[in-house]
């Protein structure tokens, strides 16, 4: 049987979908179609039965902000982790399949990888995996293959696939003529009406020797620095972090420029389902369950008299009303709220950069700030003061640190703290607090089976997250990074 290892980039962070993902929590984490996150929802995809083949535990590839996040979804649905690299920084989807490819092929000269970005919705997932399964010969004879998404309208926001021939209603792999880049509206309907051209998902399967060879021809200059960061990667608590200086050498750049568009051993494999890049919040609202007028609602959101309009409400404190709305879509988070026309969704881009312009954390912060041992919440905020919301998982430990500009008092509201202050070591229990003076050396644990929920007031001069030092860390994180 045939092992196809799944390799999962996740270490993007686009704005299009703001203000519910930020560089901070980008959407692939975020369950914006179902009950799964969009990045659990794309590891279930390739965890299920294949004909002829199997899959191996996903391969991810992501940066330090969201290596614990990956593991912990992956987790929470049953689905081991296989290898997760670190990314130093973005450099785009090349140098990532790059350092996928060679780190498989040291564990397997025969590697076969299936390369999928994490944010995309997929309506049958067993059709999508017996397309894979169609793709498996061309893979066999040495080709680089890659989906593409039968078209049911005149998209302007996609790049096309041309194929050298009509596709065939066994829908299996036909050779491919050229890439096209995003057309206009009426270009897109003569290719939809003409029957050759595909959507370009993204999505790649190959065997990890030809993918390398292919790079080796076309994008020699990638080559060098991506081993040596595989060479120099550190292993740090299961991660495989790639070595800062090497990757930093590699040029940005996607896998279509560097390789696709320039390779001749290019098979595609139709794909007739439906498909989505949730690139847009119209497309959010076209994927989304919608009522007769066309209206889709999440959350504590009302739809009164409205049409053809999506509203969600992402916090279980605030209510949102739409009153005879048409074409429009209202998203409103904790700490900031769109409004926008629906033919303007595609702009939102606009809104971060504003938001940049005038330093807003808003642009790039989410309300939520999510960590290695749990996540916390800022209630409120002043110069001088703080109050944060914090939940520590079962088992987890914050790292033991001190501060030099803030003193901090914890009041336990649920669950049990095991609390170092200095030379102390106590449990405090709900409704008990302590106090942490400037300066002490402190830690909070939660010994129990259930999440611990305490509230924290800050006082001080200065009350950024980091203002730390780190003394022990189970999550080896150095100085100045976030607690």
């Amino acid at each position: 049987m045939v092992a196809i290892r799944p390799v999962i980039l996740s270490g993007g962070s686009g704005t299009r979908l703001w203000p519910l993902s930020r560089k901070a929590y980008p959407k692939q984490f975020t369950a914006l179609t179902g009950d799964a996150s969009l990045f659990q929802a794309t590891a279930q995809r390739v965890a299920g039965p294949i004909e002829g083949a199997g899959f191996l535990p996903p391969m991810v590839l992501t940066n330090s902000d969201f290596r614990f996040i990956v593991t912990e979804q992956l987790r929470d649905i049953g689905i081991e982790p296989g290898p997760v690299l670190v990314e130093p920084e973005g450099r785009n989807t090349a140098p990532a399949v790059l350092a996928a490819a060679l780190h498989a092929l040291r564990e397997d000269p025969e590697a076969i990888l299936l390369v999928l970005p994490s944010d995309h919705v997929m309506g049958d997932p067993g059709a999508f995996r017996a397309a894979v399964a169609r793709g498996l010969p061309a893979v066999g004879a040495g080709d680089l293959v890659t989906f593409g998404i039968t078209p049911d309208r005149p998209e302007t926001g996609y790049g096309y696939l041309e194929l050298a021939a009509t596709p065939g209603a066994d829908l299996a792999p036909v050779r491919l003529a050229r890439f096209v880049e995003k057309p206009d509206l009426e270009t897109a309907r003569t290719m939809v009406r003409e029957g050759r051209h595909l959507w370009n998902a993204g999505i790649f399967l190959f065997a990890a020797k030809d993918i390398l060879a292919a790079f080796e021809r076309h994008a020699p200059d990638l080559v060098a620095p991506v081993t040596a960061a595989l060479d120099g990667a550190q292993i740090d608590l299961g991660f495989c972090r790639l070595a800062p200086g090497a990757w930093a050498g590699a040029k940005d750049i996607s896998i279509d420029y560097a390789v696709m568009e320039r390779a001749q051993n290019l098979s595609v494999v139709p794909y007739d389902g439906a498909w989505s890049d949730l690139g847009s919040w119209e497309a959010v609202l076209r994927e989304s369950d919608h009522d007769a007028q066309g209206v889709a609602v999440s959350g504590r959101a009302t739809a009164i008299d409205c049409e053809t309009s999506l509203l969600r409400s992402e916090s279980p404190d605030l209510e949102l009303i739409g009153l005879g709305l048409k074409d429009v879509i209202a998203i409103a988070m904790p700490d900031a709220v769109l409004v926008a026309d629906a033919r303007r969704a595609q702009d939102v881009k606009k809104a971060v950069d504003a938001l940049k312009a005038k330093g807003a954390r808003q642009a790039t912060a989410f309300s939520m700030d999510h960590r290695p041992w749990g996540h916390f919440e800022t209630l409120a905020l002043s110069d001088r003061f703080q109050v944060k919301r914090i939940v520590v998982k079962p088992g987890a430990s914050l790292s033991l640190q001190s501060h030099f500009h803030r003193s901090e008092h914890w009041i336990v509201v649920s669950g049990t703290a095991k609390v170092t202050v200095d030379d102390d070591v106590r449990l405090i229990t709900e409704n008990e607090s302590i106090y942490v003076p400037l300066g002490s050396v402190h830690r909070m644990e939660n010994p129990g089976k259930l999440p611990m929920v305490l509230i924290e007031v800050q006082t001080g001069s200065y009350l950024g997250e980091d203002d730390i030092v780190r003394y022990e860390d189970v999550y080896a994180r150095g100085q100045g990074a976030k607690a």
